[in-house]
């Protein structure tokens, strides 16, 4: 019997590598080429491999160290007697022998450990350790029990429905004094409608990566433009939400910038861009808040909108939608105009991927072509979905909006 130390080998320009995993253990019999230890640098994982027979005498390293070329990993004691051949040569005979029903529920454990070590990549063992599962608990679908990225996928989607919906070893926390203790109450049930919303704006705001844009937007001509329309038959004066232009301007930008009107598929890594515009917009009522869609918004006129607006409205307050005017939106509107306040963080709607918060128009005086004028200004406040749309195209969807509630936006109208 001989010692045959195992040492780190040549990792080329990197220093100080972390290792990650280490795959084997003191006592344990290994071959030539298996894998010992995992290492990771800043762009790759590695195995390093075994460059002899032999059994494990002594390991040196532990998960967490950092190691450079010709650090020790282990001693391997190399050779066997013949005695300890035709020993180990006996059993491998026996067991070959032994039915696969008698083998030990230990032994077979062992060997499933061993197969997921083997049978599975660096890079799928590090999404494993990211998504926070055990690569050893993972049933491989490949060829001799390899794991995949798919594997990885369903072993956690199994974990979550198993405990609750994803409430993994939620703490459930309990205020140490009830609230009666300090005073009258009441207690009521939460409504329905706030009961049904409640779950998927927990979900939205725990999925999704918001990012929140303020801006002004001056629409002093939009308005005056909004105020001087009178029907052309009685004259009389035609009362239009503001609503209406925006859900128009939306439109436009949306046209501009797709990203904005699609929905993401996590588990197919697939973007759905919608060639429709189905505008969904907040109603506040009695009760709760509802989020109906004016469909194909692109082919009505603004009045044809406003009117949209209060028809679906109304039929929000007094309970008579169809669920299905819920579903199938490309963007929504969520608007506190009516009752005050300017900015806010509005929680997107999936499986949109933008919201579009319109805060009540007030006046500001601005400094133009040299005197100080009052303008009407817009507060808006865009969150959108940081994984398929970034901080320069949201800002640029902003000054699009900008542009299409300004004077251009009124006099084409106009036309």
């Amino acid at each position: 019997m001989s010692i045959e130390k195992i040492l780190v080998p040549d990792l080329g320009d990197f220093k100080d590598v972390e290792i990650i995993e280490v795959l084997v253990k003191s006592g344990q019999n290994i071959k030539k080429n298996d894998s010992l230890i995992t290492l990771e640098s800043d762009k790759s994982s590695v195995e390093v491999p075994s460059t002899h027979n032999g059994v494990i005498k002594n390991i040196d390293v532990k998960v967490g160290d950092k190691v450079n070329k010709g650090d020790l990993i282990l001693s391997l004691e190399v050779g066997q007697k013949k005695s300890e051949i035709k020993t180990s040569a006996s059993k491998e005979t026996e067991n070959k022998e032994i039915p696969e029903k008698k083998i030990s529920t230990a032994q077979q454990k062992v060997k499933s450990v061993e197969g997921a070590v083997k049978s599975a990549s660096p890079k799928i063992r590090k999404f494993a350790r990211e998504m926070g599962a055990d690569i050893f608990q993972i049933a491989g679908t490949e060829r001799l029990g390899r794991v995949t990225v798919e594997d990885v996928k369903k072993h956690i989607k199994s974990k979550l429905s198993s405990s609750g919906e994803g409430q993994i070893n939620k703490t459930k926390y309990k205020d140490e004094y009830d609230h009666s203790e300090f005073g009258e109450i009441e207690i009521k049930d939460i409504p329905r409608v706030k009961r049904l919303s409640g779950p998927q704006l927990v979900r939205s705001w725990t999925e999704i990566p918001h990012v929140t844009q303020h801006d002004e937007i001056d629409i002093t001509e939009m308005e005056i433009f909004r105020k001087s329309l009178r029907d052309v038959y009685t004259g009389e004066k035609v009362a239009i939400t503001p609503l209406a232009f925006i859900t128009r301007a939306l439109v436009k930008a949306l046209q501009t910038y797709p990203n904005f009107n699609c929905s993401i598929d996590t588990e197919t890594n697939k973007i759905t861009f919608k060639k429709y515009y189905h505008i969904g917009f907040a109603v506040d009522t009695p009760h709760g808040l509802m989020v109906p869609k004016i469909r194909d918004v692109e082919k009505m006129s603004i009045k044809k909108i406003s009117n949209e607006l209060r028809r679906v409205s109304k039929l929000c307050r007094d309970l008579k939608i169809d669920k299905k005017e819920f579903f199938g939106g490309s963007m929504t509107i969520s608007s506190l105009g009516g009752i005050g306040g300017n900015f806010f963080t509005p929680i997107i709607n999936p499986p949109e991927v933008a919201i579009l918060g319109v805060g009540k128009v007030f006046d500001k005086i601005v400094f133009q072509d040299g005197k100080y004028l009052s303008r009407k200004i817009l507060p808006i406040s865009l969150s959108y979905d940081h994984r398929i749309i970034d901080g320069a195209e949201g800002a640029r969807f902003c000054v699009h909006l900008s542009q299409s509630l300004g004077k251009d936006f009124a006099f084409k109208l106009a036309v």
